[in-house]
């Protein structure tokens, strides 16, 4: 049957599986027929098989009934399904995603007029698989609710020249699986790889805004039941291990949520499965959480004791270090396909903060409000900093914005500077106050005005420095490198200040940009704040910043 026969004869009808929600277990069968669910219970159908009846009664032997809203057609398991109530401009990738979790996908048709869609897949188990889930927990794509039904078709012929798209989306799609390991191996569409499990290894990409554990258990909890999240920061990026009660919730999760982006253009979502079948969370607070255990203890630990695992070399992700690390804000399409990056985001309204932060646990000796800006603005343009007078361990700074203060706020806390673990946190002031024209001279060194400095990064729109935001880390980025600058005049810029060069390189194809590997994250820190904007000749500044990248 072609493309538009399908259409003719299928595309109207108004039922759907799940209207049976409140059903339960019960599978749908031809009427007439015995049905028998999950707690053993036999069903037998109270109404006559005829192609016409749009409503029938289930009734159990016990006497119980349950209503069946469906064509007696329509209750036959067919490999074929047809979902309806879909996005207008829906893609090929968001219909796949609702039956790749299951099992192999063998034809598609997207009829982007009707809001419908028909998918055929590779075996009537995987389709029955499918529609039993999705009876339970109905599916949805950008928060509109999807119907999917059985097909009174057996199988779908399509045209190649009118669906051509949906051909070789789903070619891609399930080249891309296959490869990576997802789908069974032997092609029967039996589903996904029983090796599979239910903890999820999530790496958060361009991380513009913090991410929190509450903002990873709602995203993900629209998938499932999330029982425990562990966060970390591995590799100079933000990690998640997030565990769902079973392993197709996880598999639905994946599909669904892999490449996009939690808030519109930046924190991009990379998820794989972790090779742990279960996290063990010994701690309930801002890193680790199980929601299965109100009376576990708070507590701050090492990464290793929170998991209550022995960690592998590669680190606390459990994945070995093959994993392909995307870079950039963009979501490229499977290679050689027509397959579109998802088109939104996950649309998180950013936290609403203030935009001024407390930092304390300063090394009063040692700190500067020049040297606090340098720092603070690697993550934002910073406007005012003041040391505070009577507690010169303590200091406000003023960033551009509530997101410049979040970002500098999730990658400066924690972190060692002149000795001391430094803590940032919000402030309650909005902003920070100069001081009064009877304040003393050392008060008003303490204060500074930037907001007027030519060292703001990101006051350009669209700067490249947008893209190239990270913590902090041993190996630092220089670039604005004149010609005139060698490699020997560099390391020997950086030892005269009293740091330790334990790797060089420039970058193959630009000599303008150099990589720097320094003794520790410590090292590292200072010496961006003491080489930042230092006079290389007589017009060009030295630009340093962290690196995600080891020599």
């Amino acid at each position: 049957m072609l493309y538009r026969d399908v259409i003719k004869q299928e595309v109207s009808s108004p039922f759907s599986v799940v209207a049976a929600e409140s059903r339960g277990p019960q599978q749908l069968f031809p009427c007439g027929c015995f049905l028998r669910a999950d707690h053993g219970r036999e069903f037998r159908s109270s109404a006559g098989c005829s192609a016409n009846m749009s409503s029938a009664h289930l009734s159990t032997v016990d006497g119980s009934e349950s209503l069946c809203v469906s064509e007696c057609a329509q209750c036959v398991p067919s490999r074929v399904l047809h979902l309806r109530h879909l996005p207008a401009d829906i893609s090929e990738q968001e219909v796949l995603a609702l039956a790749l979790p299951f099992g192999r996908v063998t034809k598609l048709i997207t009829l982007t007029a009707k809001n419908q869609a028909f998918l055929e897949m590779a075996s009537e188990e995987a389709s029955v698989t499918m529609v039993n889930y999705y009876t339970s927990a109905t599916p949805t794509i950008r928060n509109q609710p999807v119907f999917i039904q059985y097909s009174t078709h057996r199988e779908l012929k399509t045209d190649n020249l009118t669906n051509q798209r949906a051909h070789l989306a789903l070619q891609a799609i399930n080249a891309a699986a296959v490869h990576s390991g997802n789908m069974a191996s032997v092609g029967e569409g039996r589903g996904l790889a029983p090796a599979q499990s239910p903890v999820l290894r999530i790496i958060v990409e361009n991380l513009f805004y913090p991410v929190t554990l509450e903002v990873l258990q709602q995203i993900f909890s629209k998938f499932g039941s999330v029982l425990k999240i562990i966060t970390f920061t591995r590799n100079n990026q933000f990690q998640a291990l997030l565990q769902f009660s079973d392993t197709v919730h996880a598999q639905h999760a994946k599909a669904s949520l892999d490449g996009q982006n939690i808030y519109n253009g930046c924190c991009t979502l990379r998820i794989d499965f972790s090779k742990l079948s279960a996290l063990n969370v010994k701690y309930n607070n801002d890193k680790s959480r199980d929601f299965t255990r109100a009376d576990l203890p708070t507590g701050e630990l090492e990464p290793a004791a929170a998991f209550g695992v022995a960690l592998p070399p590669y680190g606390a992700a459990a994945f070995p270090p093959t994993f392909h690390q995307h870079t950039g804000l963009s979501v490229a399409p499977v290679p050689g396909s027509l397959v579109s990056p998802p088109r939104v985001a996950l649309q998180m309204a950013p936290p609403t903060v203030h935009s001024v932060l407390l930092v304390s646990n300063l090394n009063p000796e040692s700190v500067s409000p020049h040297g606090l800006f340098v720092l603070f603005g690697v993550y934002g343009d910073v406007q005012r900093v003041k040391i505070l007078f009577n507690k010169k361990e303590n200091a406000l700074v003023q960033m551009s914005d509530a997101t410049q203060a979040q970002l500098a706020m999730s990658h400066l806390n924690g972190q060692r500077l002149h000795g001391n673990v430094i803590r940032v946190t919000l402030s309650k002031h909005p902003v920070v106050q100069l001081p009064r024209g009877g304040a003393g001279q050392e008060e008003q060194a303490l204060t500074r005005d930037f907001s007027g400095s030519a060292l703001h990064r990101f006051k350009k729109p669209g700067s490249k420095n947008f893209n190239n935001i990270f913590p902090p880390s041993a190996t630092l980025h220089l670039s604005n490198i004149p010609s005139s600058a060698s490699e020997e005049v560099l390391k020997d810029l950086f030892s005269s200040a009293g740091f330790v060069v334990k790797a060089f390189k420039f970058f193959q194809k630009d000599r303008k940009m150099a990589l720097m590997q320094l003794a520790s994250v410590e090292d590292a820190i200072e010496a961006l704040i003491a080489l930042h904007d230092h006079q290389l000749d007589h017009n060009q500044h030295l630009r340093v910043s962290f690196s995600k990248s080891t020599i």
